[in-house]
């Protein structure tokens, strides 16, 4: 042994501060190693200032849809009613947006009880929910700014309801409904298809942003408040489509286009390269069903209208709605360009046929797109551009048949329920104006206004 190395070694001497300190350094990293598993699996993620900005924006553009909805309409009706059918939009706004914090946000979205069938009553009011709370949906955003994106569409999804009955629904009766309906048929479906635990959601339906909880269901619910109310009066005998302003109808159709990138871009939740594809595939979609709508219409009646093609391009942006997460511009472009075609020939051939007076076609657009929309993205969703999404042309045929049960069970469900409620409606309070009203127009009889002054 050498024992000048023992002497050397006894001679050493280490400063105590230096000893302590490395001491608990050690006993530190020793513990970090042991705890830092532990709390990771716990830990809160931290809101992300770019989302939560694109959100909020979202969602702005969202909310100026429904006022687009209402010019949109608005223009289509006689000059009697303008003012009546944009109001029924604007009211939606209000109406859903009370109760929405009371308990419609919370049966839609809160804890799913029952199945899945319906959310619970945890956030009634959203007394118990904090504004620091991370979404249960996305845990980079506020759980406020989530059921603020999500109010917006509850607000358009009632307002569309209003297309197929306008000039002839009494706007209390409309009042109520909007309640009723909220709460009855918009809440339970947004549970299946988007809820943590939903029935559909579980099965593996594909909706990105919309085409069942939103288009289906509100077409269907049009088609069921159109037959439980009648036809005008004329309809069918005399040419009582006369668009008091079409310059309304052209503004409320460019104001959907421009909230709908807050619609189903912002519906990724995120600001990322979800986003700018669903963006992206919705300008596109939208695009090609305008022209398809134009083209089978200069084909048939030899000129293309501006009607028209306003028209086509609300049909591309229903039926891109549910795919817009998944499919890529080629789809987009395929999924535009039926629709366009698809839903004119709806208005042309099949609804003089069965007779029923969609007034402004809500089914025949947002019910018939809706459907093939939701049946589309089982067609072409891409893995390439979602892994959550593989439809039939990237080797999952079982994708169409979950698609086809979404979209039946919705209509089934959204038309029934509505038709009851509409009934009972029209029981406790009566539904349709009477016959001098609706001669004399609903802007006067209704509203004590008129449109137009000259």
């Amino acid at each position: 042994m050498d024992l000048n190395f023992l002497k050397r070694l006894k001679s050493f001497r280490i400063p105590l501060p230096m000893l302590m300190s490395s001491l608990f350094g050690g006993l530190a990293l020793v513990l970090f190693s042991w705890a830092g598993p532990v709390f990771a699996g716990t830990a809160v993620p931290a809101f992300d200032s770019g989302n939560i900005a694109w959100v909020l924006a979202s969602s702005a553009l969202v909310l100026i849809m429904t006022p687009g909805l209402g010019f949109y309409y608005g223009g289509m009706v006689r000059r009697k009613n303008v003012l009546n059918t944009i109001s029924l939009s604007f009211i939606a706004i209000c109406t859903v947006s009370i109760i929405w914090i009371f308990w419609g946000y919370s049966l839609a979205f809160g804890p799913d009880a029952y199945g899945g069938f319906i959310g619970n009553l945890k956030y009634v009011g959203l007394v118990a929910m904090k504004e620091t709370q991370h979404s249960r949906y996305d845990g980079t955003i506020p759980s406020y700014v989530y059921v603020m994106f999500q109010l917006m569409f509850a607000i358009i999804t009632v307002a569309l309801v209003s297309g197929s009955l306008v000039e002839r629904i009494k706007f209390s009766s409309w009042v109520v409904f909007t309640i009723v309906w909220l709460t009855l048929v918009y809440a339970p479906v947004a549970q299946w298809v988007w809820g943590i635990g939903g029935i559909f959601q579980k099965m593996g339906a594909l909706d990105f942003a919309g085409g069942t909880v939103v288009h289906i269901n509100s077409g269907v619910a049009g088609l069921a408040g159109a037959l439980a109310l009648g036809k005008r009066k004329g309809f069918m005998k005399e040419n009582i489509v006369q668009p008091n302003q079409l310059g309304y109808t052209i503004l409320g159709g460019a104001l959907l286009w421009f909230g709908w990138f807050g619609f189903n871009a912002g519906s990724a939740l995120e600001a990322n390269p979800l986003a700018t594809s669903a963006f992206l595939v919705t300008n596109t979609a939208t695009a090609a069903a305008a022209i398809g709508w134009m083209l089978v219409e200069w084909i048939r009646s030899g000129k293309p209208t501006t009607l028209g093609m306003v028209s086509g391009a609300v049909a591309g942006l229903v039926a891109i709605t549910p795919a817009s997460g998944f499919v890529n511009p080629l789809a987009a472009i395929i999924i535009g360009f039926v629709a366009g075609i698809l839903c004119y020939s709806m208005i042309v051939f099949v609804k003089p046929k069965l007779g029923y007076d969609d007034a402004l076609d809500t089914f025949n657009v947002h019910g018939i797109g809706g459907m093939w929309g939701a049946l589309a993205t089982g067609l072409f969703a891409s893995p390439l551009i979602n892994p959550a999404g593989k439809g039939l042309f990237y080797g999952n045929p079982h994708q169409v048949v979950i698609q086809l049960i979404t979209i039946a069970s919705v209509a089934t469900y959204s038309f029934v329920v509505s038709f009851i409620i509409f009934k009972a409606i029209d029981k406790v309070m009566g539904l349709r104006v009477n016959a001098e009203t609706e001669s004399m127009g609903l802007d006067l009889t209704q509203h004590d206004e008129a449109g137009y002054n000259f």
